[in-house]
């Protein structure tokens, strides 16, 4: 009986948004379709961002760089970001000072380096600066203006002169 019950009642509803669908023009169905998508994933992202503070938090980072619009990031390079800034804030490195100034050593460790850059032990000189060069093109605060990436940009800098300096003097 409530299977019925629960069959009729999907029905009517997709009954009643199939009528509404056909009525309706393809710009409202559009722009109603992006406020629904909209309110979904900041409900959504709100959710996983107090549900969880490290692994339900990436939906909402995510949500957050796409209104950012840095350009050419890739969604694996953007969790390889986000690995990264979690792992300089855990270690002080990335966290902000009482008025806005870095905690923390603004060095940055060969195997931090590495990992900023993408890179293992044993690659050239060439590959470690197109690396560096590939990832100031997407983050360097002239291409991305409404973006602050100082920080993230210094950070590059400091990982590809670290590994400059230690591996290859």
């Amino acid at each position: 009986m409530n299977t019925v019950l629960i069959g009729i009642c999907i029905f009517v509803i997709v009954y009643l948004f199939l009528s509404w669908f056909a009525r309706t023009s393809s710009k409202k169905i559009a722009t109603t379709i992006k406020k629904i998508a909209v309110y979904f994933s900041l409900i959504l992202a709100i959710l996983f961002t107090f549900a969880g503070k490290y692994i339900f938090s990436l939906p909402f980072l995510l949500v957050i760089l796409s209104g950012l619009k840095i350009k050419g990031l890739t969604i694996l390079q953007v969790i390889q970001l986000w690995r990264l800034i979690q792992f300089l804030k855990n270690s002080g490195r990335f966290s902000q000072g009482q008025f806005g100034q870095t905690q923390g050593s603004s060095s940055v460790s060969n195997d931090e380096a590495y990992k900023l850059l993408g890179l293992k032990r044993g690659c050239s000189k060439e590959d470690v600066l197109k690396a560096a060069n590939q990832l100031q093109k997407k983050i360097h605060p002239d291409m991305n203006r409404e973006v602050k990436t100082e920080r993230l940009s210094q950070l590059v800098n400091e990982a590809k002169e670290k590994i400059i300096k230690t591996d290859f003097s």
